[in-house]
């Protein structure tokens, strides 16, 4: 029997160890439109803001409720009172020398004070939709920068491995003539520093490569043991921009960005605010109606009643000279988010603009050139028709200017992206 457990042990073993590897390498392909559906639907984040919005709503209803009257019950005796004029019975038998006394008093806001405390919770309500506006402006900033980070590390890497593998052919038939003496030791390590040069840089992309997956990941609410690869290809933005759009954005900007929105809310609810600290200084009225049995000439005396503070020493001047100040306030800062957003949207333009001229330069044709001459160089190399020397400068140009496209695609695509978070919506 301890033969056949052994042998089942070490199947089930192996079987969850391949299950367990299985999940550590589970790639998943994915484009740019089904993340940003990924990230609506199950950002925490998002889910969060969403939540807050909910609880704004309920403070509204609250605020729609009066205050509750207050009962109160007193002057009960709980014990036999002689020499006292007999009464009538409560209950039963009991009650013939029992004195109570109760009241029932209603507070009544004055001045418009409970619709303007509705009319403040529903602003605030307001402002939480614009806060939630906010954070999925800046979330999908990063989700969709974080994505081109990660194509144009994918692309190098594509550079690099392309590279390493056409190199370590090289590398391994200069290994082979070194051991006949055809050619020198420092010709075979000139080569093999190179391809450790390459191999070093690829480790370098990967670990970029992971940092950017645990930001995507976390947008998305993808499981750790994932690995995603963007399925896309690394295109410039297809949209001409042009400064005639400038001044539609600024006024878009204007009407759209949460910021500014979410300024202008808080500009009203100072206003409402200074409203009720204004109401305030009236006095609320509380009303109220008693019984009052065997303390009085009445045996059974009912009496209505009104109480309200005398607005005397307590204007209520502090809290209202602080309301002023604070709509004040807030408007200066809406002036700020304003001049802000037009700088923003000018400066990000500009350096699109200044991208784009550079990415004008470069043919449609002159990367398929370079693929091209590589291969030739590399066939030349191996025939010897070119120095090590001459093959080394054209590998640096290659990559060189390789990377000049990758990093022209990825800061237009960039600036691209700044310009949509920085007019407020999608061009």
């Amino acid at each position: 029997m301890r033969p056949l457990k052994k042998i089942i042990f070490t199947l089930f073993y192996i079987h969850c160890f391949s299950f367990f590897s299985a999940q550590i390498s589970d790639t998943i392909k994915i484009g740019r439109k089904e993340a940003e559906t990924i990230f609506l639907a199950k950002n925490l984040d998002l889910i969060a803001q969403k939540l807050e919005i909910s609880q704004a709503e309920a403070r509204v209803l609250q605020a729609k409720y009066w205050p509750n009257p207050t009962l109160s019950i007193s002057e009960v005796n709980l014990w036999r009172t002689y020499d006292i004029e007999e009464q009538p019975a409560l209950i039963g038998n009991w009650g013939k020398n029992t004195q109570i006394s109760a009241e029932i008093e209603q507070v009544i806001q004055t001045a418009g004070k409970r619709r303007k405390n509705i009319e403040l919770q529903k602003i605030e309500v307001e402002g939480e939709k614009y806060e939630l506006q906010e954070v999925f402006r800046e979330l999908k900033k990063t989700l969709r920068n974080t994505i081109t980070e990660i194509l144009y590390n994918q692309e190098q890497q594509k550079i690099y491995q392309g590279q390493i593998s056409s190199i370590e052919k090289l590398t391994k038939s200069y290994n082979h003539q070194l051991n006949l003496g055809n050619i020198s030791k420092a010709e075979y390590v000139r080569l093999k520093a190179q391809e450790i040069e390459f191999k070093k840089k690829l480790i370098s992309l990967k670990q970029e490569i992971e940092d950017q997956q645990v930001e995507l990941k976390a947008l998305l609410m993808i499981p750790s043991q994932s690995y995603l690869v963007i399925s896309d290809s690394f295109t410039m933005p297809e949209k001409q921009l042009s400064e005639v759009e400038m001044v539609q954005w600024i006024e878009k900007a204007k009407e759209n960005r949460p910021d500014i929105l979410i300024s202008r809310n808080k500009e009203k609810h100072a206003d409402k605010s200074l409203e009720i600290q204004n109401a305030m200084k009236t006095p609320d009225i509380a009303v109220s109606i008693g019984y009052d049995r065997g303390g009085n000439i009445m045996k059974d005396f009912i009496g209505l009643g009104l109480s309200f503070d005398l607005p005397i020493f307590d204007r209520n001047k502090g809290n209202i000279q602080e309301a002023q100040l604070e709509v004040q306030k807030m408007k200066i800062e809406t002036r700020k988010n304003m001049l802000k957003s037009e700088n923003e949207i000018v400066s990000v333009f500009r350096n699109y603009i200044r991208t784009q001229q550079v990415s004008e330069e470069i043919d449609d044709t002159y990367e398929a050139t370079l693929d091209g001459l590589l291969v030739s160089h590399e066939k030349n190399f191996r025939l010897r028709n070119i120095s090590m020397l001459e093959y080394m400068d054209f590998l640096d140009t290659y990559i060189g200017n390789k990377m000049i496209i990758l990093d022209t695609k990825k800061e237009l695509n960039q600036y691209y992206e700044n310009l949509q978070y920085v007019v407020g919506q999608d061009l």
